[in-house]
């Protein structure tokens, strides 16, 4: 359900993204882009002392966007596997969060120029990895 879904057969999204520079540039991109616009989402990450994501997760990210994008597994190698909603269950993540999310990863993928079959298929598994993340209620309307 996490994974990119691509011809089995063919390349994956890592490699038509170019490789680790290329995931290590686009996961950079993404807190670039997170910190400078959703300050909302920015305050729920491990700041450092400027404010900014600590190295540590920007580090941590990038290694799972490598392996999720289909490169090699080093996330899993150093830290197991992301349980991503358990490891991120404290954090309140409601559509707000969610929509914060993907608006800093389009303009990461925007900023690093993805286009074409490759960005309709990473804003479609961008979306369904983000919507999985969610643990809040729609607010009743």
């Amino acid at each position: 359900m996490l994974e990119p879904s691509v011809d089995p057969n063919g390349p994956t999204p890592y490699e038509l993204l170019g490789g680790r520079d290329a995931a290590l540039a686009l996961a950079k991109a993404f807190y670039d882009t997170m910190e400078a616009h959703e300050p909302e989402l920015t305050r729920l990450h491990r700041l450092d002392e400027h404010g900014r994501v600590h190295p540590e997760a920007r580090e941590r990210f990038a290694l799972f966007l490598v392996g999720w994008l289909g490169g090699p597994q080093e996330y899993i190698q150093r830290h197991g596997h992301p349980r991503l909603r358990r490891r991120h269950g404290h954090v309140a993540i409601g559509a707000a969060m969610r929509d914060a999310w993907l608006r800093s990863m389009q303009r990461a993928l925007d900023a690093q120029g993805v286009q074409g079959a490759l960005r309709e298929l990473l804003d479609s598994r961008f979306a369904d990895l983000a919507d999985f993340m969610r643990n809040q209620p729609e607010p009743s309307g």
